[in-house]
C-alpha cells in the first residue's frame, strides 16, 4: 500500500508541470481576469489582446479605493503626470506584453507598479492552469508575483 501510494505523489509530481506547460503553449491563454495580493493589497486585473497580437493589463478593481477622506485615490506616482489623475482602479499596469513561443512565455514589455510609480520588465509564464507567475525585474534584481485567475 505505502508502495502504491508513493507511485501516486511521484506520477502527481511530474504530472503538474506538465500541466502547466500545456497552458503556456498558446499565447491567449493568458486573457482572463486574474485576483492579485501585494503585501496585503488586493486587486484584480484583466489581459486582453490587442489588434497587433500583444496584450494588456488593466486594473479594474481595488480593495480600498478610497482615500482616507471617502474620495477616489488617483494614480499620483505615475511619472507621466498626464496619467496622474486616473483612478487607481482603472490603471493600465502593462502595455504591450508578447507571447513568445519557443519560451512559451510573455516578455518583451515593462509593468507599471502604481504603488511606487516605476515600470520594470515583465515577464510571465503559468505554474498552474489558475497561477500565473509574474517576474519583474530592474537591472538584474527582480519580484516575484503569483495572479491567481478568476475567470476566463
Amino acid at each position: 500500500m505505502k508502495k502504491f501510494v508513493l507511485s501516486i505523489l511521484v506520477a502527481l509530481a511530474f504530472a503538474l508541470p506538465a500541466m502547466a506547460q500545456g497552458i503556456n503553449d498558446k499565447g491567449d491563454n493568458i486573457i482572463g481576469e486574474y485576483l492579485t495580493d501585494r503585501g496585503g493589497s488586493k486587486s484584480k486585473v484583466r489581459v486582453t489582446k490587442n489588434a497587433d497580437g500583444s496584450y494588456d493589463v488593466q486594473v479594474f478593481w481595488v480593495e480600498h479605493p478610497n482615500d482616507k477622506d471617502g474620495k477616489k485615490r488617483k494614480d499620483v506616482k505615475n511619472p507621466d503626470k498626464s496619467l496622474r489623475n486616473v483612478d487607481i482602479d482603472k490603471v493600465v499596469i502593462v502595455k504591450g506584453l508578447k507571447y513568445d513561443p519557443a519560451k512559451k512565455s510573455w516578455g518583451g514589455a515593462k509593468i507599471y507598479d502604481p504603488t511606487k510609480g516605476i515600470k520594470v520588465n515583465a515577464s510571465a509564464e503559468f505554474e498552474t492552469a489558475d497561477k500565473l507567475k509574474l517576474r519583474g525585474t530592474i537591472l538584474g534584481v527582480g519580484v516575484t508575483l503569483y495572479w491567481h485567475r478568476i475567470k476566463k
